[in-house]
């Protein structure tokens, strides 16, 4: 199958799990904890579901990697190709009843994502990427609906000379981002929840993410592969390119950018 074709099968799923998690948005949460003290509601559980069912059908020879199935558990070996999963990134954004967070899938070959599909269904904005063919897009349909909408090809564009809009976590704040800020002409900065942070990079509506904390790499790659597709770049405190099938799946601190090589971070 062409990455075409795995790419629109993404879309689909990652559509109908949005529909699925956005019945229960400022609605009856269900709301736990797992081990890890992170939240989980009903709403992560039936969207991943969905993804399940929908990938298992098309590429049961596929590893998929999925947040709550990792959580149960439940990790199937890899290989050079896999899967993963985020049914609901932004569960904190979910719970606080901002629309910020989205779906996330991607494809991963030779530990670099080189598909992936961000959907958010509060507001049914989707983005897309194929990282081998450098494009990426976003689309838009009302919440709910089923219509086709037009896909509007996205790219990076040049740092505006006033300075960088720069993009941060809005639930997981750190002291030393602002530290790593100061060696560069900053105009705005952006608070927002959820892989949409890579995806206004992509767009041309922001310049730079960096991120100082803990994430892990389903929280990314979709993200990842759409900023790729973009033209821009994601690497890691060294400077190389952030990789995937890392022993527990946990990303070191990174930095996304719209191309241009940043700063390194802090030790």
């Amino acid at each position: 199958m062409q990455d075409a074709e795995i790419l629109e099968i993404m879309i689909d799923a990652a559509r109908e799990a949005g529909a699925a998690a956005h019945q229960y948005f400022r609605g009856e949460l269900k709301l736990a904890r797992k081990p890890d003290n992170t939240p989980v509601t009903a709403a992560d559980h039936a969207a991943e579901a969905i993804i399940l069912q929908r990938l298992g059908e098309h590429f049961g020879d596929i590893p998929i990697i999925a947040e709550e199935e990792v959580a149960a558990g439940r990790v199937p070996a890899i290989d050079h190709t896999f899967f993963l999963v985020d049914p609901l990134d932004g569960t904190r954004e979910f719970v606080a009843g901002r629309p910020e967070y989205t779906v996330n899938i991607a494809l991963v070959r030779e530990r670099t994502p080189r598909l992936g599909v961000v959907y958010a269904p509060a507001t049914g904005i989707l983005y897309a990427g194929d990282a081998e063919q450098a494009q990426a897009f976003r689309a838009t349909a009302a919440p709910g609906t089923q219509d086709a909408p037009a896909r509007l090809p996205v790219c990076v564009r040049r740092v505006p000379p006033h300075g960088l809009t720069v993009v941060a976590s809005r639930s997981h704040p750190n002291p030393k981002l602002n530290s790593y800020l100061a060696g560069y002409q900053v105009a705005d900065t952006v608070s927002i929840g959820s892989s949409l942070k890579f995806c206004l990079v992509a767009s041309g509506e922001a310049d730079l993410y960096p991120r100082l904390g803990t994430t892990m790499e389903w929280d990314t790659a979709a993200g990842h592969a759409v900023l790729l597709g973009a033209g821009g770049i994601v690497v890691n405190a060294e400077g190389s390119p952030l990789r995937y099938g890392k022993a527990g799946f946990t990303n070191p601190w990174f930095i996304a950018t719209s191309g241009f090589a940043p700063r390194p971070l802090p030790s």
